[in-house]
């Protein structure tokens, strides 16, 4: 008979496990410590088509958090071999059902019944929202046990979901709020980019691991993989993208936004960028940065607050990660 292994967190499996495991955790927050009301103003002047887009953004969000929450993590994690790695996705879908909730909690604060139930009718309706969700649950659910491609596969999914396609419904609270228009909304917006940020280095790791662990052949057909998904993630998005923003006139600006967090997903799963740089709306850029916050700790728990002393994660804090698996493919 078998015998049941416990976690030791005394015995760290990689050299980047407690870093990711104390970043996650330190970052806990919930939607209700985050006083929304304070945006009724900012609601009540905002023209209808830019009320549509907003509740249209967060519908489209909540069901890719709701993908991610229900599926994508549990999923990873149940074909996932080392227990301390389990443990952090499994933390890190239980903060997607959070976003999840977070969007909703706007809902109720500043939007009538009505509009919400068309926001959630909406969702099940968009053809492009439904094709990219449709395309990540497909690949989700087709790993299979003990095939490291399936898995690698899922994990590059996981990391397009999260470090790419998010971006499109990140950018009008971000514009907004770097306006000084719903702010406190934005700052939830903040928390959710911050947790974003960290799963996408973590499952981007993982995927470099089980990439690296593929024969030359599955490494090619891994390759080709990648690249097929994000071309037709990308032309979806961009319709997607013309739905939600050609009637408040910023489509042109969310496709550059989107072209930017692409190339991010991809330097996440250790490849480099595929579309060329260019200038993003600088005020949406802004909003990324979460290491500050202009609201005081007594008004608006934002980014800028934490429970204990969190630093955001920065590029350099993972150099030495970067070295050890350039270094192993060789």
């Amino acid at each position: 008979m078998s015998k049941f292994e416990a976690v030791n967190w005394n015995a760290p499996e990689t050299d980047y496990i407690e870093l990711l495991w104390t970043q996650n955790t330190s970052q806990f927050w919930l939607d209700t410590e985050i006083p929304i009301s304070k945006d009724l103003k900012s609601w009540a002047k905002m023209n209808d088509a830019e009320r549509l887009a907003y509740m249209r953004v967060l519908g489209g969000l909540t069901l890719l958090d709701t993908e991610q929450g229900n599926v994508g993590m549990p999923l990873i994690a149940q074909f996932v071999e080392q227990k301390q790695k389990k443990a952090i996705l499994i933390f890190q879908a239980a903060m997607e059902e959070i976003h999840a909730k977070s969007y909703s909690t706007i809902f109720t604060t500043v939007a009538s019944t009505e509009m919400i139930n068309d926001t959630f009718e909406w969702v099940k309706e968009n053809k492009q929202l439904q094709h990219k969700t449709a395309i990540i649950d497909d690949i989700y659910r087709s790993i299979e046990p003990g095939n490291k491609l399936s898995l690698y596969k899922a994990m590059v999914a996981s990391v397009f979901l999260e470090s790419f396609l998010f971006y499109s419904g990140f950018f009008y609270p971000l514009f907004l709020a770097g306006q000084g228009k719903m702010v406190a909304s934005g700052e939830i917006i903040k928390l959710i980019i911050r947790d974003e940020s960290v799963h996408g280095v973590f499952v981007g790791l993982l995927a470099q691991e089980e990439f690296n662990q593929l024969n030359a052949n599955d490494q090619a057909v891994a390759t080709k993989f990648v690249y097929e998904l994000l071309e037709n993630l990308y032309k979806n998005e961009l319709e997607y993208t013309e739905k939600l923003y050609d009637a408040i006139g910023l489509t042109h600006e969310v496709k550059q936004y989107i072209r930017y967090n692409a190339n991010k997903a991809l330097m996440n799963l250790g490849l480099e960028p595929y579309y060329p740089e260019e200038e993003v709306n600088p005020v949406v850029l802004n909003g990324i940065r979460t290491e500050t916050s202009t609201h005081d700790f007594f008004s608006t728990k934002g980014s800028g607050y934490q429970k204990g002393k969190v630093e955001p994660l920065q590029d350099k804090d993972f150099d030495f990660l970067n070295d050890r698996v350039a270094a192993s493919k060789f």
